[in-house]
């Protein structure tokens, strides 16, 4: 399992690359409450289908947060032009 404590660090072709995982496995959850467990190398190897969602949450959060830092950065951009 990797660490997911700093996503703010990602990239973001990685975050998307999470937040697609993240909503295959909540899927798989929904309709298979006894889904099998994923291979040891796989980046949500343990995790719960609780855990899944939270950190779903948070990477919304996240990327949320890196959009509007970004467009904040592009309206100061241009002011200063």
């Amino acid at each position: 399992m990797k660490n997911f404590d700093d996503l703010a660090t990602w990239p973001l072709k990685e975050l998307r690359k999470l937040k697609m995982n993240l909503n295959n496995r909540i899927e798989k959850f929904k309709r298979d409450p006894d889904a099998k467990e994923l291979p040891p190398g796989h980046m949500l190897h343990g995790l719960n289908p609780f855990e899944c969602e939270k950190l779903l949450l948070e990477l919304n959060r996240v990327v949320k947060a890196l959009n509007y830092e970004a467009r904040k950065d592009d309206l100061e951009d241009n002011e200063e032009e």
